[in-house]
């Protein structure tokens, strides 16, 4: 058997070859999968054809290869190191040639098929993630080549399969063409750092389906439909729903919300295989100048994810990515923009569950191409369109199906071009119940959001009023900022100030703090280490660690502070009157989940508490509560109300008495702290 070394699809600009086409992500109830993660054989070359192909052979004897856990990153697994650059290309740019070192990582995994794994049908091989570039072989023979390091790529292998003594081959180069599409501020981490699947598919059954449920906010209805490639029937048991695929059907709903976020468990079975499915109704519309869902304008209070674990890097597990939801549901977060790549999908998963908007942002960004003021920049060479539009869809019609998904986003820090056009106007063809969103587009020529990032206050708020002039299209948009707080050191700051503004003027959306967790990675002498302490010579230092986590997910104080300014309920009023003013500041859920408490202090000790009676308040509106008589045995001195919101009963995410909102109302005048008078010398004096 012959086995050429061929490194030309390195430096090639298409997507790759062999692959099928993207289809959606989902978990059959009864067709079988292996898992392939685990423990593999691994080589480490510095140059892209320092090796021959034979390792790729059936019988090959790799026994002396070291062992590397699947998913993950070599450079984090003792085999070469990591580095950092925020927005640089770590090598000379030419596109799309890349440096003749090129560390090249060969992985072997040997597999035997289960004893109840179906002889009939077919089988789908899937890699959900790896960087940056991959050419997979299996049992010998050659599938195909593949870039577009954070997308699902599926390769059909059933012929190829024996009982037992499979031989899974995969070679990993760092540097691609794909490289120049990926510069992300981050670590560069090369390796299959996602999971790998072998999925039996069964005649008959699912390739592809798209689930359309949408929300009629006047009568109360959800119309559902959903299209499948192969014929067969949709239930939904708690709607009294059992129609042929293809058909829509509407009834009554309660809707999907970010705070409310009501899922519908269903099946799609076909003659080969059932599907289960999760079906969130709700309708996101440009309407009036504003993104409603379900009828109303939405306030986005965000934060900006990358995928981070200090010592796995982007090989997140799924308690990793559930942890990372809880602490933004802890933290009055409701919105995610997944800078700046589709994250991976069980994380998608988990915010249709426990309620988040997500901006689901297409792997891209060229920003290094602004140091020769982007000329030849990929998005506006039709030589690359293809693989832009290859990027695009894999994202959609892998995440087509989650509810929590209201907007896609071209990508980021690309700069302008034709391929974003063409992006654009696939992602509309294809899904015209979603926005698209690009921050780079500041004519809106192509998107329906107008995006900025760290906007000044005095900016945002004549971008508020409309005084921002600007072209027509735009005028007519509202604004979101996709960055802004940056989170470093001691930030963010201005947060209270960008808050105001929100809630002052509609045309505000809200906005995403750069960034969700510091990228610290995990060093023995340490403790976590940045851009620079792997002897790098090009980085940029600390600037990755500028999160509102710490490395390790414990809380800042700087994502305390914004819990409180993103609050859900305003708590204000008159202490010394002894009123309080509650205001509902959600956007769709009104107050029946919370129970509300006061205290009574005096030099910062409680004095007495009780409970306080607030009514199930609807959004926007607000109530004037009488408090109790201030505390007959109450001492002098300073002295305030304390009105706390905490949840009721335990939720999904937070035990029963979890403090979502408070306020603290003064009764008596703050003190002026005494400061000793100091002597001054007399004059002349040395």
């Amino acid at each position: 058997m012959s086995f050429p070394t061929r490194t030309d699809y390195v430096e090639d600009v298409s997507p790759g070859s062999g692959a099928l086409p993207p289809r959606a992500w989902y978990a059959s109830s009864d067709a079988a999968s292996l898992s392939l993660d685990g423990s593999w054989r691994f080589r480490l070359s510095d140059t892209a054809d320092a090796q021959d192909d034979s390792f790729a052979a059936p019988g090959y004897d790799a026994a002396d290869w070291a062992e590397v856990p699947v998913p993950g990153h070599w450079v984090l697994q003792g085999h070469g190191s990591p580095l950092y650059t925020n927005h640089l290309y770590p090598f000379p740019v030419d596109p799309p040639r890349v440096p003749t070192e090129n560390p090249t990582g060969d992985h072997l995994r040997v597999f035997d098929l289960p004893a109840d794994w179906p002889a009939g049908g077919d089988a789908v091989l899937r890699f959900d993630g790896v960087e940056s570039c991959a050419r997979i072989w299996l049992n010998g023979t050659e599938l195909g080549e593949f870039k577009g390091s954070r997308l699902p790529h599926e390769f059909a292998v059933g012929p190829l399969l024996r009982t037992s003594g499979n031989v899974l081959a995969v070679r990993v180069h760092q540097w691609s063409a794909g490289s120049y599409l990926e510069d992300q501020d981050q670590w560069w981490l090369p390796g299959i750092f996602r999971d790998v699947t072998l999925l039996h598919r069964p005649a008959g059954g699912v390739r592809d389906f798209f689930l359309h449920a949408s929300y009629d906010h006047v009568s109360g209805t959800g119309t559902l439909r959903v299209d499948s490639d192969v014929a067969g029937r949709v239930t939904v048991p708690d709607l009294g729903v059992d129609v042929p695929t293809g058909e829509p059907v509407t009834v009554p709903v309660e809707p999907w919300t970010a705070e409310t976020p009501r899922l519908y468990d269903g099946l799609l079975a076909t003659g080969g295989e059932r599907v289960p499915v999760r079906i969130g109704f709700r309708t996101v519309e440009l309407s009036d100048g504003l993104i409603k869902v379900n009828g109303r304008p939405v306030l986005f209070k965000g934060v900006n994810r990358h995928e981070w674990h200090p010592e796995k890097g982007r090989a997140l597990d799924l308690a990793t990515m559930r942890e990372d939801v809880l602490l933004m549901n802890r933290h009055n977060i409701n919105a995610v923009r997944t800078s700046h790549y589709p994250p991976h999908p069980a994380f998608l998963d988990l915010c249709d569950e426990y309620g988040l908007w997500v901006i689901d942002e297409c792997d891209l960004e060229t920003h290094g191409f602004t140091e020769q003021g982007w000329r030849d920049n990929p998005v506006d060479d039709d030589r690359w369109t293809p693989a832009l539009l290859d990027r695009a869809a894999r994202m959609v019609e892998r995440d087509k199906n989650h509810p929590s998904v209201v907007i896609w986003s071209l990508g980021n820090e690309a700069g302008t071009g034709r391929g974003l056009t063409a992006m654009a106007e696939w992602i509309h063809a294809c899904d015209a119940s979603r926005l698209v969103h690009y921050e780079g587009d500041h004519t809106c020529r192509d998107t329906d959001v107008y995006s900025r990032m760290y906007a000044s206050h005095a900016e945002v708020e004549r971008i508020g009023r409309r005084l921002d002039g600007g072209p027509l299209k735009r005028r007519r948009f509202p604004l979101v900022l996709c960055e802004y707080a940056h989170a470093m050191g001691n930030g963010p700051g201005g947060l209270a100030d960008y808050q105001r503004l929100f809630e002052a003027h509609d045309r505000l959306q809200g906005g995403f703090v750069w960034e969700w967790i510091d990228h610290g990675i995990a060093h023995p002498e340490l403790g976590y280490a940045y851009g620079g302490d792997f002897g790098e010579e090009l980085h940029d230092g600390n600037f990755v660690c500028d999160g509102l986590l710490f490395p390790d997910r414990r809380p800042s104080p700087g994502l305390v502070e914004y819990k409180k300014v993103i609050e859900p309920v305003a708590i204000t009023g008159d202490g010394a009157a002894g009123t309080v003013r509650v205001t509902n500041t959600y956007d769709f859920a009104d107050l029946s989940a919370l129970a509300f408490s006061w205290s009574y202090e005096v030099e910062g000790e409680t004095v007495d508490s009780g409970s306080l009676s607030v009514p199930a308040l609807a959004p926007g509106e607000s109530a004037e509560v009488e408090l109790p008589a201030v505390p007959a045995a109450a001492p002098a001195g300073e002295a305030y109300w304390t009105v706390r919101a905490v949840l009721a009963s335990g939720t999904a995410w937070a035990p029963r008495d979890h403090v979502v909102a408070w306020g603290r109302l003064p009764v008596s005048a703050r003190r002026t702290p005494y400061v000793a008078a100091t002597a001054r010398p007399a004059p002349g004096d040395g």
